[in-house]
């Protein structure tokens, strides 16, 4: 059976299912398109020539289109945003292309769920808890044997809105009066609430956090003592503030924890999904609690994985089979076309040892390898590596991809260096966690609180990107890289040599590498000190020939 799903809206996306597997996910995003983009006709045609013959089933995403009345009560086409129960689910026959095809939509909550248990390793008929929290739902869910899904409970709603909201509080630029956060701003909160030094809110902190957290979902402006409110507009560097994003974080975890305890057997598996599944403490702190027997969160938590999930659903529907087989890197190959200036490059076929050297000795390179990663984190095919050594780098990094430096930088490292740099004594391959350096040497990808977001990588994960953090092991001592998404800011990833040329050129990369073969850039004083000296850094020292000024 071949299933072609869409959610075209938020974070759109598009999948083939083929018998069980997940072959193909275009998200609307990729290849420098507007983040949090919606399907597009190119889109749609760029799928359908990857796809083959005419699909079985295809499958709509039920949060579409979003006017009031279909976003509370779907539409005869559209199964709607809420609902759990199958009773909501469209099935009916339609033509496609000569061919009588089942056409599905089920709700966007369930879509979420689906996609969680779909690409989780629990087996089919495993009895488990969901947790849906992303930026309206915030909700438990309890799983039986036959898969029947029933909401235990609403515990917060708004949540990913109500944190993100925060981020504005402090930020002079965002209208007190809009109701909903930018996109962007929840996973900024994210970075910043890792600054936090102190636990314990003030009286007046108290207060804000009841009109945040225990009162409506209202705009900012509605707080009554809004001129006086603790940190008002006082900036994203601010001390204090960044101290009450890490209690305003702690303080929404709590709720759905302490919920959980009250309500929730221990000791059954739980899986994760929406947007608040992209935040690492969070996720971290699920395990930590050792309340459930097993944590999943897949890498595509976000709306784009919605797509995911309504096929997983459709497939249950018309097979029984609610599992699928996956990969991360289920995205495009890369467009290698068109044509760079010789003159600005030094182009040729390098081998890994030679790419390990150019990182050791400080080079910045893009890293394109076979087809894209699915979901927001760069997880090793559209990267930008560098040497994880030096906070300068974290600096640069953060220069060149146009954003604010309390940005951190993660690491990507091999599964067998993990535990020694990291304490993380299992794979992590996905980028959802946090974990606790064990070392100073790693400044580049360690986070102020001492915590890192580390993606671990083995031979069968991601073959070459493992032989490259061979090859950098055994030039540095450390199988660990800095590993930051290619992209323009604000864009998805980079997916077309012309645009990878381009931001090669504005952004100061010193050049760049697709499938084996390096683009170095004549301009950079690093690759040019590389030439004169060569091979002479150690993992803390620049190279000799270039002095403090060039570096």
């Amino acid at each position: 059976m071949k299933i072609f799903s869409y959610n075209p809206g938020h974070d759109g996306a598009i999948v083939v299912l083929q018998d069980g597997r997940l072959m193909m996910s275009i998200e609307a995003e990729k290849d420098s398109k507007y983040r949090y983009s919606p399907v597009s006709s190119t889109d749609v045609l760029n799928a359908m020539s990857e796809m083959g013959a005419a699909p079985d089933v295809i499958c709509m995403g039920g949060w579409w289109p979003r006017d009031h009345h279909e976003f509370l009560h779907g539409s005869n086409g559209n199964a709607g945003y809420r609902g759990v129960s199958g009773e909501g689910i469209v099935v009916y026959t339609k033509s496609f292309l000569e061919k009588k095809v089942e056409y599905f939509s089920s709700s966007h909550e369930r879509s979420h769920i689906l996609c969680a248990f779909g690409m989780s390793s629990l087996p089919k008929g495993t009895p488990c808890y969901a947790l849906v929290w992303e930026g309206a739902i915030g909700s438990f869910y309890e799983i039986d044997a036959e898969l029947n899904i029933k909401l235990i409970a609403d515990v917060l709603n708004q949540p990913g809105n109500r944190y993100g909201r925060l981020y504005g509080l402090a930020d002079p630029t965002y209208s007190k009066s809009e109701l909903y956060p930018r996109f962007s701003d929840a996973g900024k909160l994210m970075a910043l609430a890792s600054f936090s030094t102190r636990a314990a809110p003030s009286a007046e902190e108290k207060r804000l956090l009841r009109f945040l957290l225990a009162g409506p979902f209202q705009a900012l402006s509605a707080y009554a003592d809004l001129e006086n409110a603790p940190h008002l507009d006082v900036g994203l560097d601010d001390p204090e503030f960044r101290n009450f994003a890490g209690i305003y974080s702690d303080a929404i975890f709590d709720i759905f924890f302490r919920f959980a305890q009250a309500n929730l057997k221990e000791g059954l598996p739980l899986i994760i999904a929406g947007g608040c599944g992209l935040n690492c403490d969070w996720n971290s702190r699920w395990r930590q609690t050792r309340f459930f027997s097993h944590v999943f969160v897949p890498p595509v938590a976000n709306d784009s994985g919605s797509a995911i999930g309504t096929a997983i659903d459709a497939q249950f529907r018309f097979t029984g089979n609610p599992k699928i087989e996956w990969d991360v890197y289920s995205g495009l190959q890369f467009r290698n076309e068109g044509v760079v200036d010789p003159e600005r490059y030094e182009v040729h076929d390098a081998d890994l040892p030679e790419v390990a050297d150019l990182l050791a000795n400080d080079l910045i390179l893009g890293w394109v390898n076979g087809r894209y990663e699915i979901g927001p984190r760069a997880l090793g095919n559209r990267s930008i590596l560098a040497a994880p050594f030096r906070d300068s780098t974290r600096v640069r990094l953060n220069e060149i991809k146009q954003r604010e430096q309390f940005r951190p930088i993660a690491p990507v490292c091999l599964l067998d260096d993990a535990e020694k740099w990291f304490g993380c004594d299992h794979e992590s391959p996905f980028m959802l966690y946090t974990y606790r350096a064990t070392t100073d040497a790693l400044a580049a990808v360690t986070h102020v609180n001492g915590t890192a977001r580390i993606q671990t990588v083995t031979a069968t994960t991601n073959r070459g990107l493992n032989d490259l953090l061979v090859a950098f092991k055994a030039r540095t001592g450390y199988g660990v890289l800095c590993n930051t998404s290619l992209n323009f800011n604000g864009r998805g990833f980079i997916n077309n040599l012309a645009d990878l040329d381009a931001y090669a050129r504005e952004h100061g990369l010193d050049g760049f590498v697709v499938d084996g073969r390096a683009y170095l850039m004549r301009s950079s004083v690093r690759y040019q000190c590389y030439l004169k000296g060569g091979n002479n850094s150690t993992q803390k020292s620049p190279p000799v020939r270039c002095t403090a000024h060039q570096m």
